[in-house]
């Protein structure tokens, strides 16, 4: 069986960050491992503390994993700090880590900037020249291109800059009132779209840490690039079509829709 490893922070109410990633990788058909960034207190309707490990502990996690169980792949979702970005690509760099997911997290939906000028920096000097693979969405481009997003042509623009500033495959994400639900990926010169279904469902809690874990799952499957963020695209259009609604705000999505019903595990 193939392995995935997520380097992020754990949601409590498991819509998003280590949670989602984990029942991503298990319905993607990947066995899944964690390293946890920070604990977070968090529901439907937001986030009311956050609490990070330690560099020095995180460091332990990755190498619990590493000499043990190789990951065949790993993503990467929010880390807050600039010292704990600095311990992950030491770590990934000691060990020689493949097929590299960044989800560079630093805007919220709401616009508001959720990590700091130095710990943006730090992403974009030490963790994303490691990656195969940078999947922001579109206010998240406009700070690593240092642009604004406003077309298509905007996307194509912004990904080949990020591109060629930190070499690596960059996947922009639509929505954000630019052509929703449609992802541009640019790869060794070339862009090309995938066409998502707009689908109206208000809870989309967690839509990021899911598309990145599940195209991590299919690279450590051996899927090319393309396939895995096509079969992610997917994976994401089943879950959120299920139609899940829990709780107050925007609620999470239905991560093992493929398997609900059957009374397989029942």
């Amino acid at each position: 069986m193939k392995t995935a490893l997520t380097i992020a922070g754990s949601d409590s109410s498991g819509g998003a960050g280590i949670q989602a990633d984990i029942k991503t990788m298990i319905t993607n058909g990947v066995y899944a491992m964690s390293a946890i960034t920070a604990l977070t207190a968090q529901n439907t309707t937001g986030v009311t503390g956050i609490m990070e490990v330690t560099p020095e502990f995180l460091g332990k996690q990755i190498d619990s994993i590493f000499t043990d169980i190789f990951p065949d792949a790993v993503k990467i979702g929010m880390v807050s700090s600039a010292d704990l970005i600095r311990k992950i690509a030491e770590k990934l760099k000691e060990y020689q880590a493949k097929n590299i997911v960044v989800d560079p997290v630093m805007v919220a939906t709401s616009g508001s900037r959720l990590i700091s000028d130095e710990a943006v920096e730090t992403l974009k000097t030490d963790l994303m020249p490691l990656a195969a693979l940078i999947t922001p969405n579109i206010p998240e481009a406009e700070v690593l291109a240092d642009m604004q997003i406003k077309t298509e042509e905007d996307m194509i623009q912004a990904a080949e800059k990020i591109s060629q500033s930190y070499g690596c495959a960059v996947l922009v994400k639509g929505g954000h009132k630019v052509n929703d639900a449609n992802d541009l990926l640019y790869q060794n010169g070339t862009d090309q779209w995938f066409k998502g279904k707009r689908i109206d469902n208000p809870n989309t809690h967690g839509t990021g840490c899911t598309l990145s874990s599940a195209i991590a799952s299919n690279l450590a499957k051996g899927y090319s690039l393309e396939e895995s963020v096509e079969r992610a695209k997917d994976y994401i259009s089943g879950a959120l079509e299920a139609m899940l609604d829990l709780g107050k705000g925007s609620g999470p999505m239905n991560h093992g829709f493929e398997i609900a019903g059957k009374g397989r595990f029942v």
